[in-house]
């Protein structure tokens, strides 16, 4: 099994069947940003009876738009969007690598943090990692 120093979440999200993606994507959303003190309510109203991929979509859309209105969230932004274009993926991989990256980004600034950026940077790579081993498991998928 790889570590987080050289595995790149990128490379295996096409991998993943998308209630797998799905799962992952309300991890980042809604536990690793919440821990990291960044509170969201979804609005589930407008998440009912979507398939995964758009309920993917909608919710890194309701996520980015109720935390990107701070310098910090707006840097973020800016930081994901760059990279996740440089990993040149394809439809529903590509939000779920934006909204990983977004949410790593942002878990430094987070109100709960009490370690230096590079080390909650770290950190926060390092639960990502573990979390879509975990899924992969789950969904048979090997890393």
């Amino acid at each position: 099994m790889s570590t987080v120093s050289d595995f790149a979440l990128h490379t295996h999200l096409s991998n993943f069947p998308p209630e797998a993606l799905k799962e992952f994507t309300e991890w980042c959303v809604l536990e690793q940003a919440t821990a990291a003190g960044y509170e969201f309510t979804p609005d589930n109203s407008k998440l009912e009876d979507l398939t995964a991929p758009y309920y993917m979509e909608e919710l890194v859309d309701q996520f980015v738009k109720a935390t990107r209105n701070s310098i910090e969230g707006g840097l973020a932004a800016l930081l994901a969007g760059k990279q996740a274009d440089e990993h040149d993926l394809k439809g529903i991989p590509i939000v779920v690598d934006f909204v990983s990256l977004y949410v790593k980004y942002l878990v430094p600034k987070g109100p709960n943090n009490t370690l230096p950026t590079d080390d909650k940077l770290a950190q926060a790579a390092q639960e990502q990692f573990d979390k879509l081993c975990e899924i992969g498991k789950k969904y048979d998928v090997e890393l």
